[in-house]
């Protein structure tokens, strides 16, 4: 029985064959040869906003914001800002070999419990992925909170690391949810050693689907620059490592060395997605990867948000 990831590739391979454009093209940037069409007419996006201080910026209006689609300033359509919407969650937990060392498969159990004590029950919907070599549904989409918190008990670590490969897959599992909120949350220890797809490829495709990625690293502190730098030369053509996917999607890179930092880190990231403000602008017509700049008119505020869609 083939995987999901496998089913997703696939599904890329399928899109190549048949003459459809390759992936890389999504990376901001890059906007030559897009694969991924969005068939709506407005274009959802997802923005969180902090001051110098990184603390939430609450009350804008859609005057507050701008929007340039392709560098051309967009009308702000709709506007929503509602901490008791529903948040769709993607768990996503790294599962390889090295996650048997120290206490990361600890750091991982706790970080997910944490995730777990700061969802409504009934309300907020959760899956549950692991992945290795390959993307494992440990648990599809459900608002039972109970019914989630023995997922990870007999959490094995095995096997190399497709980090890039199953969150693309993870992305596309997510796109069909309905709520207001919703995004992926990688809990890996390392950096990917055996996807086909890179950095820039899945961010375009998480950003076109409108998916942050929020990564929380579980690696001490020694490690953390060694990380950033192995992921690069992984990707030499590109220049581009776990920050550059979390961030072109409008996401974070987390990095948390201890139980306490690990839980932090999950509920920040958490509370920050429900105080995301939801935008909408008109969908350009052409059929090409279209870049998205997100500002407020508030000269110390920092926006994030996705990087780009596709029009047509």
């Amino acid at each position: 029985m083939k995987s999901a990831l496998h089913r997703s590739l696939t599904w890329l391979t399928v899109l190549v064959l048949a003459g459809s454009p390759l992936l890389h093209a999504q990376a901001p940037g890059d906007q030559s040869r897009p694969t991924f069409h969005s068939a709506a007419d407005l274009v959802s996006i997802q923005a969180s906003v902090r001051d110098k201080r990184g603390r939430p910026v609450r009350g804008l209006t859609g005057t507050d914001f701008e929007v340039r689609d392709n560098g051309q300033l967009r009308p702000v359509l709709s506007l929503r800002s509602d901490r008791q919407s529903p948040v769709s969650l993607a768990i996503l937990v790294d599962m390889s070999g090295s996650m048997s060392v120290g206490p990361k498969i600890a750091m991982a159990r706790l970080a997910f419990a944490s995730l777990l004590s700061q969802l409504r029950d009934g309300q907020d919907e959760l899956a549950v992925f692991t992945f290795d070599s390959a993307l494992h549904e440990r648990q599809d989409f459900t608002t039972s909170v109970a019914r989630l918190k023995r997922t990870l008990d007999d959490f094995r670590p095995f096997g190399s690391t497709s980090l890039y490969d199953a969150t693309a897959a993870t992305a596309r599992h997510l796109a069909a949810r309905s709520a207001t909120h919703k995004a992926i949350i990688v809990l890996t220890d390392g950096v990917d050693t055996s996807s086909t797809l890179t950095a820039p490829q899945v961010s375009g495709l998480a950003s076109s689907i409108d998916v942050p990625v929020y990564v929380v690293a579980t690696v001490p502190p020694v490690d953390q620059v060694a990380m950033v730098e192995s992921t690069e030369r992984s990707a030499p053509s590109t220049g581009v490592d776990l920050r550059d996917l979390a961030e072109w999607t409008g996401g974070q890179l987390v990095f948390a060395s201890t139980l306490v930092e690990t839980v932090t880190a999950a509920s920040s990231l958490l509370d920050e997605l429900r105080q995301q403000y939801v935008l909408a602008i008109e969908a350009a017509g052409i059929r090409e990867w279209r870049r998205l700049e997100v500002r407020v008119k508030q000269p110390s505020a920092i926006v994030k948000a996705r990087s780009g869609y596709f029009g047509g």
